[in-house]
């Protein structure tokens, strides 16, 4: 795997404007995958901005029969909780499009496998895995193939907590495995399904959408290349491209 890119910051008024702003990148990134390669793979994460992006995507021309569509965690709750962010995802986008349901990866629910979460996991590397092995479009993550998705996107929380790794968690050392069990998350639910730091470097590009004054010293840090075990925001970085698409808020302390 390539050494990660430095961080790029993108700064727009607001929250909807960086929100459009990603949208209308990630529409050009979608159009190029799929001409280079037949196909885009991409990872849609929940909150707010998540969210308004994934609603925005609704009205733009994407071909969606050939986009592979990834979570970056999932709550482990039962399948039809309203916490799960695949549901959040499909009320806001994948409901809305022709997306194919077999091109949707959803993590495993807690009402399957037992509500073993540890086996929850191991079943979404190993979609992980054969979908990287079926579009030859891989990265060796310890001893697992993970896609090399085309675009990462994620949220942030103030304290620099990305997917569901948080400071000073096993789950954010994790360093072999692409997705981990969360038992102990201090944001609820405690129980949790994640990709690792290591999965999420295997991405292209790793686009983080962050708005709010509360979150300016986490992106200050995460910028500015903190330890990721106390700012896991640090951590999460696209081999071809980093970029933060930040509100004036969010910026705040940044140079």
């Amino acid at each position: 795997m390539t050494a990660p890119s430095a961080p790029a910051v993108r700064r727009f008024d607001d929250a909807a404007d960086l929100v459009a702003a990603a949208a209308d990148d990630l529409v050009a990134v979608i159009a190029r995958a799929q001409a280079e390669r037949g196909f885009a793979s991409i990872v849609l994460t929940g909150g707010t901005n998540g969210n308004a992006l994934s609603a925005a995507l609704r009205e733009r021309a994407i071909d969606w029969s050939r986009v592979d569509v990834f979570f970056g965690d999932e709550r482990f709750v039962a399948g039809d909780h309203p916490d799960r962010n695949v549901l959040q995802a499909e009320d806001a986008l994948l409901n809305h499009v022709p997306v194919p349901d077999e091109n949707v990866y959803r993590f495993p629910a807690a009402d399957e496998f037992s509500g073993d979460g540890a086996l929850a996991a191991r079943v979404y590397a190993k979609r992980l895995a054969d979908n990287a092995a079926a579009r030859g479009n891989g990265v060796v993550v310890g001893g697992s193939l993970v896609p090399r998705f085309d675009v990462h996107l994620l949220g942030m929380g103030g304290e620099g907590h990305v997917n569901s790794l948080f400071p000073h968690t096993d789950a954010v050392r994790e360093r072999d495995l692409p997705v981990v069990s969360v038992t102990d998350s201090p944001k609820p639910p405690p129980k949790r399904l994640t990709l690792t730091l290591p999965a999420v470097a295997a991405a292209r590009r790793v686009w983080l959408l962050v708005s709010g004054a509360e979150k300016a010293e986490a992106v200050a840090a995460g910028v500015g290349g903190a330890s990721p075990d106390d700012w896991p925001c640090a951590g999460a970085h696209g081999s071809d491209e980093t970029v933060w698409y930040v509100d004036g808020a969010a910026a705040a302390q940044l140079p």
